[in-house]
C-alpha cells in the first residue's frame, strides 16, 4: 500500500506536542526489551519529542531516534544514549541487520507501509522485534467522556486526516509482514487539570486543521462545557488511554 511522502501535521506546534502528549508507561519498554534477542540498539521511529526514546534508553545501550520533522527533533530532550536524526521512516542511515528493537508510537498511519516495512526488515537483526504502539480515545469520567466524544467525532470530526482511521480500527487492516506476537495489555495515565486537558486537545491534528480552516480555536467552547462536570479548573483528574499494540518478530 503506497502513500505520498511525509505529511507534516505537527511541526507547527511541536513545543505543545512535547509538553502535552502523555508518556508511555515504563513497564511497556521493560516488556519489549524482554522480547528482544539482545539490548544493544533500538530505533524509535517518528520519535516526535523523544518520549519513547528516553524510555528505551533505560533498557538499551544505544537508541537511534528519527523523525522527518526538524522542528520535532529540535524540541526533543537530549540524552547521552540517544542519537537523534532527521530522517524519513522509509529511508534511514541505520546500518543493516543492526537493530534489536524498532518502536513506532502514534505514527505508523502516516507512513508508506510497504516501504517502511521493507526498511524495517533491512535494519532488524534476525529475531528482532518491531512494536507498533498507539493509544485509543481517552477516558476520564462518563459525563466528561461524552462531551469529549462529541468534540472528537462531531466538532472536529471532518478535520481528521483520513489516515486517522487506522488508529480507530487498531491497525487491523494494515499489512504486517512479521511473525505476530500476542501483546500484554498496558495503558497510559496522567493527572491533569482542565487547562492541561485543553492543551492536549490542541495538539490533535484535527484541532489544528479546524483552526486553520475556520479561523478560531474550538477548544475554549468545549472547556466551558466541561467546567461544570470537571469542577475547579485546577482540579486534577486521572486521564487514561488504553494502548494499542501490534508486535512482530522478524525471521530473516
Amino acid at each position: 500500500m503506497s502513500k505520498p511522502s511525509f505529511k507534516d501535521h505537527f511541526s507547527g506546534h511541536a513545543a505543545d506536542y512535547a509538553r502535552y502528549r502523555p508518556a508511555y508507561p515504563d513497564k511497556l519498554f521493560e516488556y519489549l526489551a524482554g522480547l528482544t534477542p539482545a539490548q544493544d540498539l533500538a530505533w524509535d521511529c517518528a520519535t516526535g519529542s523523544g518520549q519513547a526514546a528516553h524510555a528505551l534508553a533505560n533498557y538499551f545501550d544505544q537508541v537511534i531516534a528519527t523523525d522527518a520533522s526538524t522542528r520535532q527533533i529540535e524540541n526533543a530532550l537530549p540524552h547521552p544514549a540517544i542519537d537523534y536524526r532527521v530522517e524519513p521512516a522509509e529511508a534511514t542511515s541505520i546500518e543493516s541487520n543492526s537493530l534489536d528493537l524498532i518502536t513506532v508510537a502514534q505514527a505508523l498511519h502516516w507512513f508508506d507501509f510497504d516501504r517502511y516495512f521493507t526498511e524495517c526488515q533491512r535494519v532488524l537483526k534476525d529475531k528482532g522485534i518491531i512494536a507498533i504502539i498507539a493509544y485509543s480515545f481517552l477516558n476520564i469520567e462518563p459525563e466528561i467522556d461524552a462531551v469529549l466524544s462529541a468534540f472528537y467525532h462531531q466538532t472536529i470530526g471532518p478535520y481528521w486526516p483520513e489516515e486517522r482511521k487506522y488508529i480507530d480500527e487498531a491497525y487491523a487492516s494494515i499489512p504486517f509482514p512479521f511473525q505476530t506476537i500476542n501483546p500484554a495489555h498496558f495503558k497510559m495515565s496522567r493527572e491533569w487539570s482542565l487547562d492541561e486537558l485543553g492543551g492536549y486537545l490542541r495538539t490533535w491534528s484535527a484541532t489544528q486543521h479546524y483552526i486553520q480552516e475556520r479561523g478560531h480555536d474550538p477548544v475554549p467552547a468545549v472547556l466551558e462545557t466541561l467546567a461544570a462536570p470537571w469542577g475547579a479548573v485546577q482540579k486534577k483528574k486521572t486521564v487514561n488511554w488504553p494502548l494499542i499494540l501490534k508486535i512482530g518478530r522478524y525471521n530473516a
